[in-house]
């Protein structure tokens, strides 16, 4: 959610946080509260927005979703796949978290606390929604506020590039399949097809309406243009997040009214996870040795989340809602003071990092 645009065949250095996305966590509890009270004032609004829908696709929440979508995916060069193999042992690391341990570690957090230790303090019809959210928030890697977290650990900008480029391809195969397979094991009814559709909807064709807008305006007017054009819809795909989130809390508010304790309780696994995937994959670019410009960009990719995309896919398979679109928007809520404390923490550590790299070189 940075407007900062990612030239053909380079990687530009993207300045610091800018102030909104500084105060996301802020401008997410707005909404909450906004949401909540206009749920209230106008239930029927909100019924009827939530009744939109075609094909199990709510019109209203698509169009908000690809306003979301679409000016970040324009950011990525998938040309950087070039570079994969210039950081072999980072790109490894990463994409072995991001697709091997991060969707099941939150799977197994998701089973424990939201399953077993806080089930008597859930609604009872929601604890398996709940869970299939928090599945859904992990098994899609962040693609644009990773630029933002790389800038501040001062990682290496083609290693952030090529790594999301390469996950945003990885994200068309695997989002479903994972899901699935989780989603299976936690006993929750699978709806394939819905699934498939919100892979097509939500992934497959923004990345090819973002390649194909990008390579224009690229051919048109080079790197200023796509500069330009990213600079204007920065707003727009902000103003999409919050506006989703105003509908979601507005149908969720008499739950949520009820059961205030339900987003701290369902923050908590959200937290671990963040702090263990990161942690993880720090410490396997020390083992192998990998330059720590790499190895801090790496373990915030590791540990971020596509939080949009989960979003979408949650009301798409679930509902408005449900508990799994609450849970995904929680992990909106957390993102950014949790993501900024590991870049804090990256930062300290790095006279350590370096020493025990340099050991296995």
């Amino acid at each position: 959610m940075s407007d900062t645009a990612i030239s053909a065949g380079t990687a530009a250095t993207p300045p610091a946080m800018g102030s909104f996305e500084r105060f996301l966590t802020l401008w997410v509890a707005l909404c909450i509260i906004a949401g909540i009270l206009l749920g209230q004032l106008a239930p029927d609004v909100f019924r009827a927005i939530g009744e939109a829908t075609v094909a199990e696709v709510n019109l209203p929440v698509a169009v908000l979703i690809w306003l979301m979508i679409v000016p970040m995916l324009l950011k990525i060069d998938l040309g950087a796949l070039r570079q994969v193999g210039s950081h072999w042992r980072g790109i490894a690391a990463t994409v072995g978290i991001n697709w091997l341990v991060k969707p099941f570690s939150m799977a197994l957090l998701g089973w424990l606390f939201i399953g077993w230790l806080f089930r008597p303090y859930l609604p009872a019809d929601q604890v398996d929604s709940y869970i299939a959210g928090l599945i859904l928030l992990a098994a899609a890697p962040c693609t644009a506020m990773v630029f933002v977290w790389s800038n501040l650990v001062d990682g290496e900008p083609h290693f952030t590039l090529s790594q999301v480029a390469l996950n945003d391809l990885i994200m068309v195969v695997a989002f479903a399949p994972i899901v699935g397979l989780l989603l299976g094991l936690s006993a929750i009814a699978v709806p394939w097809d819905t699934l498939v559709l919100s892979v097509v909807l939500y992934i497959a064709v923004p990345v090819m309406v973002a390649q194909l807008w990008r390579r224009a305006l690229l051919s048109a007017g080079g790197p200023a243009a796509l500069s330009r054009t990213l600079g204007r819809l920065a707003p727009v795909s902000l103003s999409a997040l919050l506006l989703t989130l105003v509908l979601l809390f507005g149908l969720q508010g008499e739950q949520i009214v009820r059961q205030p304790a339900v987003i701290a309780l369902l923050a908590v696994p959200i937290l671990i996870q963040v702090y263990f995937n990161a942690g993880l994959a720090y410490w396997l670019n020390r083992k192998l040795g990998v330059e720590w410009c790499v190895a801090g960009p790496s373990a915030l990719i590791g540990a971020s989340n596509f939080f949009e995309l989960a979003v979408a896919a949650a009301i798409a398979l679930f509902g408005f809602q449900s508990g799994a679109a609450l849970a995904t928007v929680v992990g909106v809520l957390v993102e950014v003071p949790v993501m900024l404390s590991v870049v804090r923490i990256v930062r300290r550590s790095r006279g350590w990092y370096e020493a025990g790299a340099a050991a296995q070189r």
